[in-house]
Order: structure tokens, then C-alpha cells, then sequence
């Protein structure tokens, strides 16, 4: 076990705010009031419990009567197309001229007009253009008012080729320093705003409670009097002060407070799941950054997905409207989630008075935004949604726009290329790279490296700045992404090589950690595959349960007497005692974005070994001691939060207990075949009366890692791979598809039909597979997607798939299968026709 040492934080002490007690930032709570009556319905919050606050700078006179103007030209249809928002994909500027929609946006992997997701930042720019320009046309009967475009720069404008991407906000929580956190979201407004972009959604104020949820590291901290710190931080840092004039025309954009309320504390971790806290809780530890945001103008909040004690966030007045803009004073509008109004009991995408009655001002409808915006306005007309509430949500939006100086056309820093991964912001990310870096062993002083070693850097992520940057990177999961898509960008190989050559040492890559010259060192670069919502979620906390690639290669080296030096990217701690043991330091880099050089800052000293900048980085989250989190039975973590060694440490972590305490199995319903592999808890059935054979084949080079399947009876056989029931409902609302990458050995000669098998039944939603596979050339390899919605729609129950992937064939065929799971990358993705019965 670590010496008791090593769990108290050492380096400089947290400003004097952050240790806040939350029994002091509750004074302003009514007197007595401390716990919700008793017999009080589950869901329901009560507002005299909650602490006041106030948005600052947002009314004034002059902006109110402004507003007031406005709305008293505006129809009612004009209106409620204020409250709608639809994404770029699924719109183009000219349905604004029939549709006067409020707002726009491009969702996680969508891309500009006319282009793909890795297009140059001009398309970006002339795609904002066309849509503002129809909105503010002149014409008869319309009343112009810009449309508002929102985008998801979560860690810098990471829709954008060539910008600077900043740790992701686990790694900024490790900094503890809000001054260079109102620094990133200065420099990430500048280059949203240099894009054509007035809005960016976050930043994310949840406290995770439990890291297997897979948007924890989009989380400060567990701690929420350090989110609640940072939080008015990056909203200056994004807007500026508004009651100062913290106009787009000054470099600012808006921000989105997100996701209210409790997003943090879903049971289990589960992506959109429920938390079931007391009221006290949701105050006191997932409340607390709004406390922060609010009284800093933060212009806008988003609702979230989830819910508290089982009712919905996107159908909660009692927090929508009682207490954000009752007794927390919030003056600016609330937008909703990608579809997230479809959850709401009674509601769908398409039709939605609840979530509009319960408080949300703008309804983010990405797909469906024009059956809402109809339904929506029927049901104004008919009385079911009250125009009052119509016109305080309207009010709210035109307050933000004027507020933003939306109606100003100036745009000084819209087209400025200059600005979009411009040195100084660079410079400001690698700084926080070096600042997040967490040192959690150093036995024998192996770091510093001597700058005049010479140094294997090894491991599959060390030349990949994608894998350094994780999810929302160009697309929404962070995947398909290469180092040629990030111009300006530097791997951490590269910042080593870097350093070590101006030290008069040198650097060998080997991603495999083969050397052609011994080396004094080894630097392995290693951890979790990017990920976003969702497909991030973890059933434990183990890193690489099962087949640990990763482990092999540190202890190879190792063994050969080589000191090694881990360097981990992940965005949550996971359980890693066999990886440290395996190691002779080992540092939490996180997700460090695009300034890789931050890395060898402070891994490189000079030629005497003297480090040139010191481990400051501090955990935001306790480290697991094992793989469950401590709500589990995970017990007392390995390193407190606060922890992390430094240069002028000297304690020695001693060998960790390898048992993970779980079944060696991740929560995978993603991936279902792979490198010649069924991850657990999948594996693949087919009839044993030998109408279908399988053997084991190469491809890409590697041995065995494809199935080669072969009918040969004329009487229809079935292959499936499958498991207990998994609930593919998330996946199916996101807008997933079925990957399957194959190659066609021998054309079919009856009908081929692709499927999902559903508990208890999926009859008759089998899909036509037949004329894509006799499409295929013979020999080579293709890929096929899928829409998840497809087989929704052809009548399969996604919330009990037992067998995600299904084939069924009569007669001669054969096919190689190299590879099945799950994309998020909408491009290629296809709906099939419904088979017919067989």
C-alpha cells in the first residue's frame, strides 16, 4: 500500500474561497428551513430551501424597452419560432423565409453547410452568414431578428480544424487555478467568435459523484465549491462582463450553464439516468456552480437529460421556473438538449407543450424542429400553452440577442483566421497542460528525464494527437481523427523529441516498443479511446478489463531493466494498480488537447536532471483503490483528492494488490466483434447442424482477425451475436448506426436479411440486406451503417436487444466479417428496406 505520506496534497494551497464550507454557502437559504417537508412529492423542489441569487447585467431599462419594441411587432408565429431551434443538418437557410426560427445549431458531428466535419473554418464562417442573412432580410411581413448559433466548443472551438484544444475540464480542475481558467475561456471565445459562432454550450457544471458516468471529465471536480469558484470564472472568460458590454463585437460569446440540475449524480453513473439525492444534495453538492454562474451573467443554462428523483429536468417546473428563475433570480433563457424534450412523459420530438409550460424558453429540436414549431403553435392558439408564457420566453431570447449585440451586424473578429489556433492561445494551453499534469509515482527520482537521454517514447497514443484530445474533437465521439487534422498541433512524441533534441538527447518512436538502441528510458503514452456521452459510460472502473494490451507492454519493458515513465490519458481515474506497478512513474496527463509539448515541460529537465517546470497538478477526484467507486464497495480510494507528488518528493509507492474485486468485463454495448474478438459479454450462435460453417481468416494484416461464414443449405440458417437483454434506447435516440465491415467471398444467391433479436420478440423487423451485399465486389473489403432508428422503425423493441447483430440467408453465400459495434460518425449511415418473410 502507498505510503500514508502520499495522500496528503502538497504544492500551494487552494485560494482561500475554495475552502468555503457549504454550510456557509447556504446563509441565504429562509431561516429554518433545512430539509423538505415531510410527505413532499417526489420531484418536487421547494424554493425557500434554496439559497438567492440574481443574474448580473442582464435587464437594464434601455435593453427592456428595447425588447418590449420588438415583441409588440412581432406575430405569433414569429414568436414561437423564437422558442425552436433546429441543427444545420436538418435545415438550410432558405425555410427560415417560411419558418422564422430562433436558433441554430451544429450538433457534435455535424458539419457546415455543403462540407464535411473537418471542413476549413470559411465554410464555417459562410454557414453562419446564409442563415443570419435570411433572418434579418427585409421583406413584407417579417420583423428581422437574427438567428442565435450555438455550437459545442466544450475544450476551445473543437469543431474547428486547426484551433487550439484545451485539456478537457477534469484536467482544468487539477490546475486549482481559476485566473488561467478565465484565460481559456477568453481565448476560446475569441476563436468561436472568429468562426461566425455567438454561443458556445458550456461550460459543463456538473460534480460527478461516480467517474463511470462517460461525461466525468467534462466535470471541474467532485468538489463543488471548486466548480462553483471556476464556474463565473469561465463564463467571464467566455462573455466578458455583460452589464459592462461584453458584446460579441468584443470577442465574446454567449455561454451555456449545463446541464441543470444533477447530470453529476445520476445512480450508477448512467448517461441521462435518474439521481435520486435528497434536496439537500441536489443543493448543496450539484447546485453550487449555478450559485457561481448566475450572479456572473451567464446568459443562458441548459436543461438536462436526466432526472431528479424520477422526474424529468426538461418537464420540471418546480426547477425550471420556481427555482432557477424564481428564487435564483436567472434572467436569461433555458435551452434544452439535443431531443431531450422527447423524454418528457406524454411528449415527443415532434410535440411538446409540457417542457415549454414547465420553463424551457428554447426547445433544441435538431431533426424534428418542424413538426414542433407547428405543433407548438396550435397549441398556443388552442389555449394548451398559455401566450404569456410564449411571450416571457420570447422576451428572455431577445433580451440575450441585444444583450450579446446580435442586432449590431459588426462582426470585427468574425473571418479573422489569424485568430484560430493563434500562438498566444497555444501558448496559453500548454501552459495548462503543464499545470494539470498529476504526478502520482516517482519511486528512485526517474523523473526528470535528463535532456541529453536517449529516450523510447512508445505506445499507441504517443504520436496521436486525437487520442491526447478525447471526445468532442471534430467529431462527437473524438474518433477518425488523424494528426493531419490538427494543424499547428504537437503529439507528446513530438514535444519530447522536441525537448530532448534541444538538450543534446534524442528520441525513438516505436508505438509497439521495440528499439533499435537501448534506451536510458522508456515514456509509454497510453489510455482510454476518446469518448463522449453516453458510449463513455463504464460498468467498473478497471482500465482494459480482459485483454490488457496496454499492461503487456509496460512490463516488457520493464523486465528488460528499463526505467519507465506512464503517462496516462484518460478522462476520469480509473483502477490501474497492475499499470503502476508496472511502472517507475506514473502521471495523469488526462486528456491534454493539442499542446502535447506541455507534456515534456515537465517530464525533460536539463542535462543534469534539474526539472525546468514542477508537477503542480493536483487530483480533482479521488483515485479508486479498487474498481468499484466507493458507492459500490470500492472502499478508501488510493490517493485522496488533492493529491500529487512533486519534484521534491521523496516517497516511494510500494507494490498495489492486482485484483480488481469484479468480473473481468467492462459494460460494453458498443462493440460486439473485434480484432478477431467477442468482448464480453457478447459471443456468436449459430445453428449446429453445419448449414453454416466459420473459420478464422486475416485481415489488415492481422492474423485471424476476421470470421469467414459460409452458407450452404438451401433451408435459411441464422448468425447472431448476442447476450443478455441490453437497452440500445440511448443509443437508438442518438442517432447511432450498426457498423459492420465485411467482405462478400461469394455473392448471395436468396435473400439476405439483417436484424435485431429482442426480448421477448422482434418479429417481422427484419431488414433487406440482400441488394447492398450482392452490390459488393467479391474480394473486397466494404463497410455498412446502419441507423439504429431503422430497425426502431421497422418495429424491433431497442430497449431489450438480446442480439444486436443478426444475419439470416437461404442458400449459397459467404461472407468475411472483420468488425461489429456501434458508430457515432453519421457519414455512410443508411436505412435498408424492410425484408420480406421468409
Amino acid at each position: 500500500m502507498p505510503n500514508a505520506r502520499m495522500h496528503r496534497a502538497r504544492g500551494r494551497m487552494l485560494p482561500g474561497f475554495l475552502a468555503l464550507s457549504l454550510v456557509a454557502l447556504q446563509l441565504h437559504a429562509e431561516p429554518g428551513a433545512s430539509a423538505a417537508p415531510a410527505g413532499a412529492q417526489r420531484g418536487v423542489a421547494h424554493p425557500a430551501l434554496w439559497p438567492r441569487t440574481h443574474s448580473a447585467g442582464l435587464v437594464d431599462a434601455r435593453t427592456e424597452a428595447r425588447v418590449s419594441a420588438l415583441l409588440a411587432r412581432m406575430s405569433l408565429e414569429e414568436k414561437v419560432g423564437q422558442l425552436i431551434q433546429a441543427d444545420i443538418g436538418h435545415i438550410v437557410p432558405d425555410d427560415l423565409r417560411r419558418y422564422p426560427i430562433g436558433s441554430i445549431l451544429a450538433g457534435g458531428s455535424t458539419p457546415p453547410l455543403g462540407a464535411d466535419d473537418r471542413a476549413p473554418t470559411q465554410a464555417w464562417i459562410d454557414t453562419a452568414r446564409a442563415f443570419r442573412a435570411v433572418s434579418v432580410e427585409t421583406r413584407a411581413g417579417h420583423v428581422p431578428v437574427p438567428v442565435m448559433f450555438g455550437i459545442d466548443a466544450v475544450h476551445g472551438n473543437n469543431n474547428i480544424v486547426g484551433a487550439t484544444l484545451f485539456p478537457h475540464n477534469i484536467a482544468l480542475g487539477a490546475m486549482h487555478d481559476p485566473a488561467l481558467l478565465r484565460r481559456i475561456g477568453a481565448a476560446t471565445a475569441v476563436e468561436v467568435a472568429a468562426s461566425g459562432i455567438d454561443w458556445a454550450f458550456g461550460p459543463t457544471l456538473a460534480v460527478p459523484q461516480d467517474t463511470r458516468w462517460g461525461r466525468a471529465y467534462e466535470g471541474y471536480s467532485e468538489d463543488p465549491a471548486l466548480v462553483r469558484a471556476y464556474a463565473g470564472e469561465m463564463v467571464q472568460g467566455l462573455q466578458g462582463d455583460v452589464s459592462r458590454g461584453g458584446l460579441l463585437q468584443h470577442g465574446h460569446v454567449a455561454a451555456s450553464a449545463k446541464h441543470f440540475l444533477g447530470d453529476g449524480g445520476t445512480r450508477d453513473g448512467v448517461d441521462q439516468g435518474d439521481a435520486d439525492v435528497d434536496e439537500a444534495t441536489l443543493i448543496d453538492t450539484h447546485a453550487q456552480g449555478y450559485l457561481g454562474a448566475i450572479p456572473a451573467g451567464v446568459l443562458t443554462v441548459m436543461a438536462s437529460y436526466s432526472s431528479w428523483q424520477g422526474h424529468k429536468m426538461h418537464g420540471n417546473r418546480s426547477l425550471l421556473t420556481d427555482v432557477l428563475k424564481g428564487r435564483l433570480g436567472f434572467d436569461g433563457f433555458v435551452i434544452g438538449d439535443w431531443n431531450g424534450h422527447g423524454q418528457v412523459p406524454g411528449c415527443t420530438p415532434s410535440d411538446c407543450a409540457a417542457t415549454i409550460n414547465a420553463g424551457l424558453d428554447m426547445v433544441m429540436a435538431p431533426d424534428h424542429w418542424k413538426e414542433l414549431y407547428l405543433a407548438t403553435l396550435a397549441e398556443v392558439r388552442g389555449g394548451v400553452i398559455p401566450l404569456a408564457r410564449i411571450d416571457d420566453a420570447a422576451r428572455r431570447i431577445l433580451r440575450v440577442k441585444f444583450k450579446l449585440g446580435l442586432f449590431d451586424p459588426a462582426r470585427p473578429y468574425e473571418g479573422r483566421l489569424d485568430l484560430i489556433g493563434a500562438p498566444a492561445h497555444r501558448a496559453i494551453a500548454r501552459r495548462a497542460v503543464r499545470e494539470s499534469l498529476v504526478l502520482l509515482k516517482n519511486n528512485g527520482g526517474v523523473l526528470p528525464l535528463r535532456a541529453n537521454a536517449h529516450v523510447l517514447v512508445a505506445g499507441a497514443a504517443a504520436d496521436d494527437i486525437g487520442r491526447q484530445c478525447g471526445g468532442w474533437t471534430l467529431s462527437w465521439q473524438g474518433t477518425g481523427n488523424k494528426n493531419s487534422d490538427f494543424p499547428g498541433g504537437e503529439s507528446i512524441y513530438a514535444g519530447l523529441r522536441d525537448a530532448l533534441a534541444a538538450g543534446g538527447g534524442s528520441a525513438e518512436f516505436s508505438a509497439d516498443g521495440q528499439f533499435t538502441q537501448r534506451p536510458d528510458a522508456a515514456v509509454v503514452v497510453f489510455g482510454e479511446i476518446p469518448y463522449a456521452e453516453m458510449v463513455g459510460d463504464l460498468r467498473n472502473l478497471e482500465y482494459e478489463p480482459g485483454q490488457k494490451d496496454d499492461l503487456a507492454l509496460l512490463v516488457r519493458l520493464h523486465a528488460q531493466g528499463i526505467p519507465v515513465v506512464a503517462v496516462f490519458l484518460s478522462g476520469r481515474p480509473l483502477w490501474v494498480n497492475p499499470e503502476l506497478n508496472a511502472s517507475d512513474a506514473f502521471v495523469a496527463a488526462w486528456y491534454p488537447g493539442t499542446e502535447g509539448g506541455g507534456v515534456a515541460d515537465v517530464l525533460v529537465g536539463d542535462a543534469a536532471g534539474r526539472p525546468r517546470h514542477d508537477f503542480t497538478g493536483r487530483l480533482s477526484f479521488a483515485w479508486p483503490g479498487k474498481a468499484l467507486p466507493a458507492a459500490q464497495g470500492g472502499g478508501t480510494p488510493l490517493f485522496a483528492r488533492g493529491f500529487g507528488l512533486d519534484y521534491r518528493s521523496t516517497a516511494t509507492l510500494g507494490k498495489l494488490p492486482e485484483e480488481s474485486g469484479v468480473a473481468g468485463q467492462a459494460w460494453n454495448v458498443e462493440r460486439y466483434f473485434f480484432r478477431g474478438h467477442t468482448p464480453a459479454p457478447w459471443h456468436w450462435s449459430m445453428p449446429p447442424d453445419g448449414s453454416l460453417v466459420v473459420h478464422a481468416v486475416d485481415a489488415g494484416g492481422v492474423q485471424e482477425a476476421a470470421r469467414a461464414f459460409e452458407w450452404r443449405g438451401a433451408a435459411p440458417a441464422e448468425l447472431a451475436i448476442s447476450a443478455e437483454p441490453t437497452d440500445l434506447g440511448r443509443q437508438t435516440n442518438g442517432d447511432l448506426a450498426l457498423q459492420i465491415d465485411y467482405r462478400v467471398d461469394v455473392p448471395p444467391v436468396g435473400p439476405v436479411q439483417l436484424a435485431m433479436q429482442c426480448a421477448p420478440s422482434c418479429e417481422g423487423s427484419a431488414l433487406d440486406a440482400g441488394e447492398v451485399l450482392r452490390a459488393s465486389p467479391p474480394g473486397e473489403w466494404r463497410t455498412l451503417k446502419v441507423k439504429l432508428s431503422c430497425f426502431r422503425d421497422a418495429g424491433a423493441d431497442m430497449s431489450h436487444v438480446i442480439a444486436p447483430f443478426s444475419m439470416r440467408s437461404t442458400g449459397r453465400f459467404a461472407v468475411s466479417i472483420v468488425g461489429v459495434q456501434l458508430s457515432t460518425d453519421p457519414a455512410g449511415a443508411v436505412c435498408l428496406p424492410r425484408a420480406a418473410e421468409q
